[in-house]
């Protein structure tokens, strides 16, 4: 595992809960992520992964618990923040990698317009900067300068999950949520995307927080591991340590589904 330093947690969960009705979306998760570290989340479908994401992320609002996020050494409960606060740390300190490309892009504005919006929302006005960094990180994305004027209806889906990448990574965010970035792919586009994502996050240092089915993704990825089953976490360490020998009786189980196939 890497080392974090003795700087304290750039990410501070205490006792997280959403629910629906009387269906429990997820309940009491609490952990530190600390700067630099790749936290994993998985868990069959249902088990309340996107529900912790989308509550972490802001885009749920939770019933109980608190979001602690470090801005210049005070920790901040995003949960209380106002709307606006939240957006204006959207575009800045976080970003969100959807698992649909779509959902992350302006499907009808041009590569480069897409990465350029991120850019002018953070206060960029120069075309001609805004232009030369929106191809800087096409090509660091692996898509060919000459699409930067192309419309992300017109490429693959692989390239569509670069382009959502590099269109959230220009601002040099400090945490990053991904929803199964890999989700949809062919398995040889799934290898590269996981090549890129992992180069970037070891060279900008990023904190992210991934959620995934894939067990191979998060094995590649993550530096620690939080297993849930129906809305709670039942596992929960360093990556390899919880896949190689898992404990809990439902961990087990994943673990073992994937070296049957």
């Amino acid at each position: 595992m890497r080392d974090f330093g003795t700087t304290g947690p750039l990410l501070r969960v205490e006792g997280l809960a959403k629910y629906y009705g009387a269906r429990v979306g997820c309940e009491g998760v609490g952990f530190d992520l600390w700067p630099g570290e790749v936290m994993g989340i998985v868990g069959e479908s249902g088990s309340g992964k996107t529900t912790l994401l989308n509550c972490l992320a802001g885009h749920l609002a939770p019933d109980a618990g608190r979001v602690l996020f470090d801005q210049g050494g005070e920790m901040v409960d995003t949960v209380t923040m106002s709307e606006v606060q939240r957006r204006v740390l959207a575009r800045t300190d976080w970003a969100f990698v959807h698992q649909h490309a779509h959902e992350g892009l302006r499907m009808n504005v041009s590569a480069g317009g897409n990465v350029g919006e991120r850019l002018m929302a953070v206060g960029a006005r120069n075309y001609g900067d805004i232009r030369d960094k929106a191809l800087d990180w096409l090509g660091r994305v692996e898509i060919a300068g000459d699409r930067v004027d192309d419309r992300p209806s017109a490429f693959s889906g692989g390239m569509r999950q670069r382009l959502q990448i590099a269109r959230n990574l220009v601002t040099g965010p400090r945490l990053v949520f991904m929803d199964e970035p890999t989700g949809g792919l062919d398995v040889s586009v799934q290898a590269r995307l996981l090549d890129l994502l992992r180069g970037l996050v070891r060279e900008m240092g990023l904190s992210a927080i991934i959620v995934t089915h894939d067990l191979a993704v998060v094995r590649l990825l993550a530096d620690r591991l939080m297993v849930m089953k129906s809305g709670h976490v039942v596992e929960q360490g360093l990556t390899d340590q919880v896949l190689d020998d898992p404990q809990h009786g439902y961990t087990q189980l994943l673990v073992s589904s994937v070296l049957q196939v």
